[in-house]
């Protein structure tokens, strides 16, 4: 199988109770080259019959996961599941190599067909991806395994994600929202005192009305249209720009590129505090 067509990588031999499985790197155009999913899907003959494991792919999560891929810090650092026939395979115990023939119907994923999709087409720097691979596994172990990784997983709320910006050393509309929805739950005055439930869990206080992460969720907009890409060029030491092409701009834009943030904050407070005393019952 060693042609030229065939891609070479690192393996190591790991076994544990399911069997022999190998864990390796593999270049990001390789896994694209060669994996497939075999998406869930219904097919209607006399009874409905269920086919395959993997659910279907999220547009917008690959669109996501594009963008995120070209930022200057990106990183895939858990493992890719992949399933594989033993006749497109082939690993050398002696130079610890696996060698998989170049076809796309080879590597069948178990887990992580949205990373892979978002890793279509991409050219930037080196970005290589650790798999795992199980060779000769048969439909029912890889349903099996596929059930236990997504159900087992328990899921980071979208407030303590908001709130783990706040340890970046570089500004970006994340951070600015973060710290604007801190401060108006925690100042004495702010129409949000105690209103907003910090990392996304209720503290008990009757008038705590809100997440962390939905307030954020709307102000951002209000600052930027493309968050991840405004914090990749701030993290890279550029300077954000307001192209002249640009129209109908978000309404804190130019005081977010001009660090403003504390105005920004100020407007806000302001108007809600308008609200409540136009419609204090409401």
């Amino acid at each position: 199988m060693a042609s030229s067509k065939a891609i070479v990588f690192p393996c190591i031999e790991i076994e544990q109770p399911i069997g022999i499985f190998y864990i390796g790197t593999i270049k990001a155009s390789d896994l694209v080259a060669v994996s497939y999913a075999d998406v869930r899907r219904i097919e209607r003959r006399d009874v409905e019959v269920l086919l395959g494991i993997q659910r279907p792919l999220s547009p917008a999560r690959v669109n996501e996961l594009r963008d995120y891929v070209r930022t200057v810090d990106a990183s895939f650092p858990t493992s890719i599941i992949l399933a594989i026939d033993s006749e497109h395979a082939d690993y050398n115990e002696k130079s610890g190599l696996m060698t998989l023939e170049r076809d796309e119907h080879v590597a069948k994923i178990i887990d992580g067909q949205h990373r892979i999709a978002g890793l279509e087409d991409y050219n930037g720097p080196p970005f290589n991806l650790n798999v795992t691979i199980f060779i000769d596994m048969d439909i029912e172990d890889q349903a099996l395994l596929f059930a236990t990784i997504n159900l087992k997983q328990t899921k980071v709320s979208k407030s303590l994600a908001y709130d783990l910006f706040e340890f970046a050393s570089t500004r970006s509309p994340q951070k600015t929202c973060h710290n604007i929805v801190k401060l108006l739950n925690s100042r004495e005055g702010s129409p949000f005192k105690n209103k907003i439930k910090i990392l996304g869990r209720a503290t008990g206080k009757k008038e705590e009305t809100l997440t962390q992460a939905a307030f954020v969720d709307r102000m951002m907009p209000y600052i930027s249209t493309s968050p991840m890409k405004d914090r990749d060029l701030l993290k890279r030491g550029k300077r954000l720009r307001i192209s002249p092409e640009e129209e109908n701009l978000p309404i804190f834009r130019t005081m977010f590129i001009e660090d403003k943030d504390a105005e920004i904050a100020k407007i806000i407070w302001n108007y809600f505090n308008a609200v409540g005393k136009r419609w204090p019952d409401a």
